[in-house]
């Protein structure tokens, strides 16, 4: 696992199973590779999970909530175990492109005064 990675990714998930596998791999493909990628399942009841518990990298936490308990309380516990510099934000059914983090990672170094990218 990474001690410091520069960003930390959250990924609420919640029976999202037919997009899931690409969501997780467009994240485990970027061209930057310093990155936690924080895939929170909030209960599924299909195969989300199973897909999830497939991927094998050091890079992920996964967390499995005990109680269904919704999207926000997903993504406040991902930023409290958060430990990057940086939190991106990733949904179950969305695809990253490959260089999305190092374009982001690059203009955020270079823009100290922008919050938000």
């Amino acid at each position: 696992m990474i001690s410091t990675p520069l960003i930390s990714v959250l990924l609420p998930v919640y029976n999202c199973e037919k997009y899931v596998f690409e969501a997780i791999s467009s994240i485990l493909n970027q061209t930057y590779s310093n990155f936690e990628l924080i895939i929170i399942d909030d209960c599924s009841t299909d195969t989300t999970l199973q897909i999830c518990k497939s991927f094998k990298d050091e890079r992920i936490i996964r967390i499995e909530k005990e109680k269904n308990s919704g999207y926000t309380n997903s993504l406040n516990y991902g930023i409290g175990i958060a430990k990057g510099k940086y939190i991106a934000r990733m949904d179950g059914d969305d695809v990253s492109l490959p260089t999305r983090f190092e374009k982001q990672v690059d203009f955020m170094e270079a823009n100290g005064d922008v919050v938000v990218c």
